[in-house]
C-alpha cells in the first residue's frame, strides 16, 4: 500500500496543482484536509474539486468556535498587534491549522504533511513550527521549495499541469491579489500592492467593507460588555466570541473601520506590503483597551505594554507551541481576572469613538481626579513629593554650574 500524505488543502489553484504533484513525484496516498476558520464562501465546492484532482479524500473540519476561544481570545486579551498595525489575523490561525494536520494525520497513519505554502512567506515557518512542536517524526513537504521536482512558476504554468494530467478546473491565468481570509480578517497582497509608492485600489481590493470615504455619514454606535477580558454580549445581547466577531465585522465593514496599509518585516528577513481588513478585530481590539485603562494599575499597564509587544512577536514568528508563550498568556490572563465592564463605542467613516466605559472594577475615582480638594488628597503634599522626584535633576544642574 502507499504511503499516504495530508495536504493542508485550500480548494486554490496552488494546492489543487500539489495533488497530482504528490502522486506523481512520490507515489502518495493524498488526503487532503481543510480547515474552516472561517472561510465561508471559499470553501464551496472543495469536496468535487479535491476528489477530482485525484485525493483519495477530503476532511473539512469546522474550527471557527475553537480558533475565536483558544486562538483569538488570548491575542485580543495581550492586545497583541504586530508592529503598531498588524492585527495577526493569519498568524493566528496557522498554529490551529498545523495542530489539526497533524490531528488527521495521526488518524489515517499519514507519514507526512504537505503545505502549499512559498520559500518566501511567514507561513512555511509557522506550519512547520506547529508540526515539529506536535509531531517531530512526521516529514513535512514544501512544494515551492523542491525545485528540483517542482517546475511550476506562474498560474499558466499549474493549469497546463494540471490539464496534462486530466484535471480540467475553473481557475483562470488573470492575476489577482494574493488573499487569506478567515473570521478575523482578510489580507492582501500582490498587483499594485508590490509597490509600495502605489496607492492601493481599494475599490477592486475590499473584501469586508468599504473605505471611510464611501461609508454612511451617519454615525452607529454599538455596546461591547466584557467579562474577564472575553466578549460575551454585544449590544446587550450575549453572544459566543465568534458570533460577536462575525456581527462587528458587517457593522465594521459598512462603517469604513479597520483597513490597514503596512510595510511589515517578515520572519524571513525581507519587507513586505500589504493591506489588511479587520473591522470586528480592530473595533474588539479597541474596545478591550479602553475597558484596560480604566481597570489596571499603573505599573500592571505598564509592564503589560511590553509583554504584548513580545507576545504579537511570538505569535507572528510562528512560536505559539511554546513554553514563552504559555507563559506570556499566563501572565496576561492574571490581568484579566478583574476586566470586566461595557464599552460604548460610536463607528463613524473608519473612526472608533468613545461614547464611554463603565466597570464595576474601576480604579478611576471621580471625587480624587476632581480639580476640587478631597479627603484623600492633600494639594500640599505634592510640593514634597515633586521635590523628592526631581532631586536629582537639581543636584545634576547645580554640579554643572560649579
Amino acid at each position: 500500500m502507499s504511503e499516504k500524505v495530508v495536504l493542508a488543502y485550500s480548494g486554490g489553484l496552488d494546492t489543487t496543482a500539489i495533488i497530482p504533484w504528490l502522486k506523481e513525484t512520490y507515489g502518495y496516498e493524498v488526503i487532503c484536509c481543510c480547515i474552516d476558520v472561517g472561510q465561508e464562501s471559499e470553501l464551496d465546492g472543495l469536496d468535487e474539486r479535491a476528489l477530482a484532482s485525484g485525493a483519495a479524500k477530503l476532511h473539512i473540519l469546522d474550527v471557527v468556535e475553537e480558533f475565536a476561544d483558544d486562538y483569538i481570545m488570548p491575542c485580543v486579551m495581550a492586545n497583541a498587534i504586530y508592529e503598531d498595525k498588524y492585527l495577526l489575523g493569519t498568524s493566528m490561525a496557522r498554529p490551529l491549522i498545523g495542530k489539526k494536520l497533524v490531528e488527521i494525520a495521526r488518524k489515517e497513519g499519514a507519514t507526512a504533511i504537505c503545505h502549499g505554502a512559498t520559500g518566501k512567506g511567514n507561513d512555511q515557518v509557522r506550519f512547520e513550527l506547529a508540526i515539529k512542536a506536535l509531531a517531530p517524526d512526521i516529514k513535512i513537504i514544501a512544494p515551492w521549495r523542491c525545485t528540483d521536482t517542482w517546475k511550476m512558476e506562474s498560474r499558466e504554468d499549474e493549469i497546463a499541469y494540471c490539464k496534462d494530467h486530466g484535471i480540467d478546473l475553473p481557475f483562470s491565468a488573470d492575476s489577482s491579489y494574493s488573499r487569506d481570509r478567515n473570521l478575523w480578517h482578510i489580507s492582501h497582497e500582490g498587483l499594485e500592492l508590490e509597490d509600495p509608492a502605489n496607492a492601493p485600489d481599494y475599490d477592486h481590493l475590499l473584501v469586508l467593507g468599504v473605505s471611510p470615504q464611501k461609508a454612511p455619514d451617519e454615525e452607529e454606535d454599538i455596546s461591547i460588555s466584557f467579562e474577564k477580558g472575553r466578549p460575551v454580549a454585544l449590544n446587550g445581547k450575549k453572544m459566543s466570541a465568534a458570533s460577536i466577531i462575525k456581527e462587528l465585522n458587517k457593522i465594521g465593514g459598512k462603517n469604513g473601520v479597520g483597513i490597514i496599509d503596512i510595510v511589515e518585516n517578515r520572519v524571513v528577513g525581507m519587507k513586505s506590503r500589504g493591506v489588511y481588513e479587520t473591522p470586528g478585530g480592530t473595533i474588539l481590539m479597541e474596545a478591550h483597551q479602553q475597558l484596560e485603562e480604566l481597570i489596571l494599575d499603573r505599573d500592571t499597564y505598564d509592564m503589560k505594554k511590553v509583554i504584548a509587544n513580545r507576545f504579537s512577536q511570538v505569535v507572528y514568528e510562528g512560536k505559539w507551541f511554546t513554553p514563552l508563550r504559555e507563559a506570556l498568556q499566563a501572565f496576561v490572563e492574571k490581568t484579566q481576572e478583574k476586566m470586566t465592564g461595557e464599552v460604548k463605542l460610536s463607528l463613524y467613516k473608519g473612526n472608533i469613538i468613545k461614547k464611554g466605559t463603565t466597570s464595576p472594577n474601576s480604579l478611576y475615582s471621580e471625587s480624587l481626579a476632581s480639580f476640587k480638594t478631597g479627603e484623600l488628597y492633600d494639594h500640599h503634599d505634592a510640593e514634597g513629593f515633586i521635590n523628592l522626584f526631581g532631586l536629582s535633576l537639581k543636584v545634576r544642574a547645580m554640579k554643572e554650574g560649579k
